[in-house]
């Protein structure tokens, strides 16, 4: 039998402006469920031959056998072969990316779509799914959600046959399973710098640097674009070649550079870069490498154009993709001048070292690590604590966030876009860094991520402004203590245990010592701990807790009051936790009665509360009172929170899990895939809730399988 949760708990909400309660569990993509019309679509929308969002083809030369063996890889030697998936890995500035599109465009005749999905993370996969419904159905998806226009392209692709998904500079393997698993009609290829933690059937392709002769032509062709280089030419090519360790990225910097430098020779740009770089156990260092081109270049921008130079290091601090223009203007530039940025922007684009779309630009995730890394000054001095363009960058994201006239407060529109920056400067911010105005942008973006269900993206943000708190406010600040709890409740969401219980230890004894043992706040610290100490299955120490939290809620806030009713539910579910039913059904169907009387019958504590109840009605083995009121649930979290909300996807688990023990099998297992599959895509591929739904799909399947067999048999 396939094993159920209670949602989700505690239900207490923690104190503190813009506090985050220490339920949530894991990545979720909120909005309303997917229309019906919506859904059955996608099966009628077509797209025209050979339709793709590829950039334009990139120069790459000397991976022919690469392209041959990754052709191989997708289709197994048969042409119109069935699903596959590969990747590619290597250094970052390899040609991941080059071979891809290489490949992608060689082969766009042979596919019905191909799409360019920036899978840096999987908010991106998910925008650019979302581009994807935009593309087909403008008219429908002006109107829809990110998340409904992602669900809809996924619904595209798992009726129309014979796409090219390509997933761009993946971070993680598993960020790839909801959709290598769900979507069978196609193609998958990823570029990754990661070598390991591929699935078994997805074969993978390790690229290296370019062969001396390929580097060569490659550097010629890139310097002399069309001209026939000279013998000697052609030899100190071979030599700069070989300096730069045949690194692709590196030569075409190099290229880039003596393009735009036609004054330049070779060899006098061969002795601006020093003594031959030095070799690790596994070559060439490619930090080492590309800094030493890129120092080359920065020393002609700052002569020729330190506007750019200014730009180029305000964008390493910032998110790598999608940096728009206007975050890149300093504040208070004369509208008469902002074409200065523009400009500035063409001479790195034209020098390799951004890319840029026309509105926004990108930047190279290496170029950026050198960027940022701090260098000794003369005679080994020590590096400046304010590195350039961290300034800048933190100035440029705040005055992104000026209210527009006749406002008080910035739009969701400004906080959406300067959100994946914001997160980029925490994960860089120096805990000697102080930044008041920064601080409060990271806490109301954090809040605004949990509320959307984001809560994996909101730990930097935490981790960033907890530090500051400590050092500015003291270690026992009201908003240093709820701070405390934020970074608690963000580890215990994204199913981080090990971090998370200690916080919340810490911020209780802090709680008792200043507040007192009775006070509300210390009462919602000790539940979360509480809640966290089940979630770790130790209910020798929550079971107490969680009782004499509510004896002393009940005793300063009442019988009814919302958090005496959720440390009802706690205790309840602690109890049912121990094996204790007698005791737990009694207080669930008490916490239930009252939250429909207080909060009304569809607020999402009451569905909490409901499905708890079925759920200790089906460990009872009372399924006739589980299964109705795990449907009445399931139906009306889909409606308030949403299709795939964590609550929501607990909640069809459950009762996906009574249909099995029911004997239901033919509405449990499809019920069960779609749980998985949308908890791989929400929660993540290792996140605890997403293991227990590939056991009780396994599960289901087995007895399935084993009741046909029994059929058979007869």
């Amino acid at each position: 039998m396939g094993t159920d949760e209670a949602l989700s708990r505690p239900r207490i909400e923690a104190v503190g402006e813009r506090s985050i309660a220490a339920e949530r569990i894991g990545v979720a993509f909120t909005g309303d469920v997917l229309p019906a019309e919506a859904l059955s679509a996608p099966e009628k929308v077509t797209a025209a031959p050979g339709f793709s969002n590829l950039p334009p083809a990139a120069l790459c030369l000397g991976r022919e056998e690469e392209l041959v063996r990754l052709r191989r890889m997708l289709i197994g030697g048969q042409e119109g072969a069935t699903t596959r998936s590969a990747a590619v890995h290597g250094l970052g500035g390899i040609g991941k990316s080059t071979l891809a599109l290489h490949y992608a465009h060689r082969h766009r005749g042979d596919h019905t779509l191909i799409w360019w999905i920036n899978a840096a993370s999987p908010d991106g996969i998910e925008t650019s799914l979302a581009a994807l419904t935009r593309t087909l159905v403008p008219g429908w998806a002006a109107t829809a959600a990110r998340a409904e226009q992602a669900a809809w392209a996924m619904q595209w692709l798992a009726w129309h046959p014979g796409w090219l998904l390509v997933y761009d500079n993946v971070e993680d393997p598993d960020d790839l399973s909801p959709y290598t698993g769900a979507l069978h009609q196609g193609h998958h290829l990823a570029t990754s710098r990661r070598a390991t933690g591929w699935p078994d059937s997805a074969p993978t392709l390790a690229l290296g640097a370019l062969d001396p002769g390929d580097a060569t032509a490659l550097l010629c062709r890139l310097a002399f674009k069309s001209a026939a280089p000279a013998p000697r030419q052609r030899a100190d090519a071979r030599a700069l070649a070989d300096d730069l360790g045949h690194f692709p990225l590196a030569i075409k910097q190099a290229g880039a550079y003596l393009a735009q430098n036609r004054g330049i020779r070779l060899d006098a740009y061969r002795r601006r870069l020093g003594a031959k770089l030095a070799k690790t156990a596994h070559g060439i260092d490619a930090e080492r490498t590309i800094a030493r081109v890129w120092n080359v270049t920065l020393a002609t921008l700052q002569e020729n154009d330190p506007l750019a130079v200014e730009v180029l290091h305000t964008a390493a601090w910032l998110a790598p993709d999608g940096i728009p223009h206007a975050l890149l203007t300093p504040p208070g530039t004369d509208p008469d001048d902002a074409d200065d940025v523009v400009e500035a922007v063409g001479t790195l684009a034209a020098y390799s070292m951004v890319t840029d779309t026309g509105t926004a630009i990108g930047i190279h995730r290496l170029v950026q690590t050198v960027l940022r890394t701090p260098h000794a000054g003369p005679a080994g001095t020590t590096p400046s604590p304010h590195p350039p363009g961290r300034e800048r960058a933190e100035q440029a994201v705040l005055h992104h966030l000026t209210p527009p006239p006749g406002r008080n407060s910035p739009t969701d529109s400004q906080w959406d876009t300067v959100t994946p920056h914001l997160v980029a400067l925490a994960a860089t911010t120096s805990p000697a860094h102080v930044n008041a105005l920064l601080t409060a942008a990271y806490s109301t973006a954090a809040h605004r991520l949990h509320q959307q269900g984001h809560a994996a993206r909101t730990i930097p943000l935490y981790e960033a402004t907890l530090p500051l708190y400590e050092q500015v406010l003291g270690d026992t600040h009201p908003q240093t203590l709820t701070s405390r709890n934020n970074l608690a409740a963000a580890y215990q969401s994204a199913g981080d245990l090990e971090r998370a219980v200690p916080l919340y230890e810490r911020a209780l004894t802090l709680y008792e010592q200043v507040l007192g043992d009775t006070h509300p706040d210390t009462l919602v610290s000790r539940n979360n701990l509480a809640a966290a100490y089940e979630s770790a299955g130790d209910l020798e120490r929550a079971v107490p807790l969680l009782e004499t939290t509510l004896t002393q809620f009940e005793e300063i806030l009442g019988d009814t009051h919302p958090q005496t009713l959720t440390s009802r539910n706690n205790l309840a579910a602690a109890y049912q936790s121990a094996g204790d039913l007698e005791r737990a059904v009694p207080l669930y169907e008490r916490a239930l009665t009252q939250r429909e009387q207080v909060l009304g019958d569809t607020h999402p504590d009451t569905l909490v509360s409901r499905n708890n109840l079925a759920h200790a009605y089906k460990t009872a083995g009372d399924l006739e009172r589980a299964v109705p009121l795990y449907e009445r649930a399931l139906t009306q979290s889909e409606q308030v929170l949403g299709d795939t909300h964590p609550d929501t996807l607990v909640s069809r688990n459950n009762l996906a899990a009574a249909y099995e023990s029911a004997g239901d099998l033919e509405r449990a297992v499809p019920l069960l895939e779609t749980t998985l599959t949308q908890r791989e895509h929400v929660l993540g591929d290792t996140h605890p809730h997403t293991v227990i739904s590939r056991d009780n799909l396994a599960h289901a399947r087995r007895a399935a399988d084993a009741t046909r067999q029994r059929g058979t048999a007869t």
